[in-house]
């Protein structure tokens, strides 16, 4: 029997088959987008689980047929931000917490990445032990298109990816592929949509390992990892600004392409997050990086940018954010430091 977590939201849904407990995000309209509610609940019932010797494994997937997630509720967000940014930092800093959990959850936790599955989305789910993409993949941190920074973690996956891969999905927020995911690591097996009924009854009746030996399938051919010879080229700059000139000196169509996104973007947040990537590939744990995430999203609160680019794109949908500083020559080096700084409140795990 499906049920909610608790009594207080039907946002999250629970059930445990013969073992298995199964967590639906249930926001299908918003497609699945976390709010502080849904995240203490997904915690809470981790630890439970994981406690619970009646447990086997966990699979989480999203309601509707959009996806798993379509990251944080950026509309709450906009009106935290505006007033005072306690109540984002707050979901924030449950969210990061939540992420580590799945980083470290103990038994075989199947995250079924399904259609989109964009910023906090790839918190709960990329992070996991065992992570399944379709054809209906459509993964993403999109965060500097709002004028926020890829955060969840995101850059200890975007760090480790192949080449400049990681460098390339962070800086244009474009969407890639469930082969990509895999390329890149952010997700391990290959199952057609098609079959993803069939796999979850598989998981019930046969566990993990044998609905995995069955259903998943050869990946088709990444298309980034194809592109590896200009990403790897252009993006090598030590700035924003010399990635840009690289790519429009190159001749290829998708080089030009992704100048002319990251053209679009807030200049401090692509040049913090070019930092945050390379800042990360440093640090040894995701949880280091969910420190470090907490740190750069804080900074991001008292920002002109992330308020003004969740208006444009969310708010009044007019798609022209006035980005401050409106240039990367006019970003500083001290901006983007700024972004690093220790808070009070640091993260704890």
């Amino acid at each position: 029997m499906t049920a909610a977590v608790t009594g207080e939201s039907d946002e999250v849904l629970t059930r445990v088959d013969d073992g298995v407990g199964f967590i639906t995000l249930n926001r299908p309209k918003a497609i699945n987008s976390l709010n502080q509610t849904m995240v203490d609940l997904l915690s809470s019932v981790l630890i439970r689980w994981e406690r619970d010797d009646a447990v086997r494994a966990v699979v989480l997937s999203g309601a509707g047929e959009r996806g798993l997630c379509a990251g944080g509720d950026v509309v709450a967000v906009y009106h935290s931000a505006r007033k005072d940014g306690v109540e984002t930092r707050r979901f924030w800093r449950a969210e990061y917490l939540l992420d580590g959990q799945v980083g470290r959850f103990a038994k075989p936790f199947v995250a079924l990445m399904d259609g989109i599955v964009m910023g906090g989305g790839v918190g709960v789910s990329a992070h996991a032990n065992t992570r399944v993409v379709t054809d209906t993949s459509k993964i993403a941190m999109p965060e500097v298109g709002i004028g926020f920074i890829p955060d969840v973690g995101g850059a200890y996956l975007l760090s480790r990816a192949p080449g400049a891969l990681g460098l390339h999905a962070a800086l244009t927020g474009a969407p890639f592929s469930g082969a990509d995911a895999i390329a890149m690591g952010f997700a391990d097996h290959y199952v057609p949509h098609r079959d993803l009924d069939a796999f979850t009854a598989a998981i019930v009746a046969d566990g993990v390992e044998s609905a995995l030996a069955h259903h998943a399938i050869e990946p088709p051919p990444s298309t980034l990892v194809a592109q590896r010879d200009w990403i790897d080229v252009c993006y090598a700059g030590d700035t924003v600004e010399d990635i840009l000139a690289a790519l429009r000196g190159h001749d290829s169509g998708p080089a030009q392409d992704a100048a002319n996104l990251i053209a679009t973007r807030s200049p401090i947040a692509v040049s913090v997050a070019l930092e945050a990537v390379r800042r990360a590939a440093k640090l040894e744990t995701l949880e280091d990086v969910l420190t470090q995430d907490y740190r750069v999203s804080s900074a991001s609160a008292r920002s002109h940018d992330l308020v003004e680019g969740i208006r444009a794109q969310i708010i009044d949908k007019d798609r022209n954010p006035k980005w401050s500083p409106a240039t990367l020559a006019a970003v500083t080096e001290a901006d983007v430091d700024a972004y690093f700084a220790p808070v009070d409140d640091d993260l704890s795990f």
